[in-house]
């Protein structure tokens, strides 16, 4: 097993309403067996608490089940919580069989088979001008992603509506709303063609939504993880983010899509800042979703080799050379 932490520099920076950031850090995993390699990306949040080295020290706590062949997919779902150490080692372990058997990880795990579809560009929290200019830029993308940040939110939408008329938009808040601010928005971002609100206010802090009426449906992601969690949220959210990151994996991320189509939930394949070895394995999900943001590797100054083609935002399956 080989473990690296890396950082890929993200084109102009990235800014949300916690931050700003300028490179992607991320952790990497390679699994060798028979002379296959099997890989695995992750891009540790700090939101949880996770670091690079936190997340590396996780996978290396494991090493001799690793390396003596004893741990499988299915014990390391109890040996390892969700989060991005185990989405790592999920997806290393998911590629590594894949190549062994000399099948798709899509076949092994009974998912539709691959194919192109859209994904959403994200635009980064900026001033009303300044996310204007970038939306005239990418007009022609069929969906935008906006990065929100409370005061003045109305003005950052209409701002892109006026220079992207004809795109579909969704909008992330990245828990910077107040209840006020839900019960304001919904309207002026319904009358301005929003289709989805992201997480609008602080999870722990989101109980205000429990049988809100709303103009424009509202999707889970700081408030959600994993299975445990999605029937906490189901009476209050209308979609769920399912991201590899969150969920611990590709695994773990099937079960999890599963639960929510059943329970009623939309489903939305999110993703953290990383390269396309990080988004391969939440690509197959594409087809089971309403709506996906696997645009990464857009954001970066460069992606790793054989990473997705994309036209325009016309997302192409991965390559076996980059995974699965």
């Amino acid at each position: 097993m080989i473990v690296r932490e890396e950082a890929w520099n993200i084109e102009g920076g990235f800014n949300i309403s916690r931050g700003r950031r300028s490179v992607a850090e991320v952790v990497t995993i390679e699994l060798h067996e028979n002379g296959v390699r099997g890989r695995g990306e992750c891009v540790p949040y700090k939101r949880y608490g996770e670091t690079k080295e936190s997340s590396a020290a996780e996978i290396e706590r494991l090493r001799h089940p690793i390396e003596d062949g004893s741990l499988d997919r299915e014990a390391l779902q109890s040996l390892m919580g969700p989060g991005a150490a185990r989405n790592a080692l999920d997806c290393a372990m998911w590629d590594l069989e894949a190549k062994l058997k000399d099948t798709p990880v899509w076949q092994l795990a009974g998912l539709p088979q691959p194919r192109p579809f859209v994904t959403a560009f994200t635009i980064s929290l900026g001033t009303p001008k300044e996310m204007g200019v970038a939306a005239r830029k990418h007009a022609d993308r069929p969906l935008l992603k906006l990065k929100l940040g409370g005061e003045n939110d109305i003005a950052r939408v209409r701002a892109v509506r006026e220079n992207a008329p004809a795109t579909t938009i969704i909008v992330d808040a990245n828990e910077a709303w107040t209840p006020v601010m839900v019960a304001e928005y919904g309207g002026e971002l319904a009358k301005l063609g929003v289709k989805l609100v992201e997480q609008p206010l602080p999870a722990g802090s989101d109980s205000v939504l429990d049988g809100l009426g709303r103009a424009v449906p509202v999707c889970a992601d700081e408030s959600f993880h994993d299975h445990d969690s999605i029937r906490e949220v189901s009476h209050r959210y209308d979609f769920v983010n399912v991201k590899l990151d969150k969920t611990g994996g590709l695994t773990e991320a099937i079960r999890v899509v599963s639960a929510a189509k059943q329970i009623g939930l939309g489903v939305f394949i999110g993703c953290m800042v990383g390269t396309s070895l990080g988004m391969a394995p939440a690509a197959l999900l594409g087809p089971l979703a309403a709506y996906v943001d696997l645009d990464g590797p857009l954001l970066l100054s460069e992606d790793r080799e054989n990473g997705f083609v994309y036209e325009n935002s016309l997302m192409k399956p991965a390559s076996r050379e980059l995974w699965g």
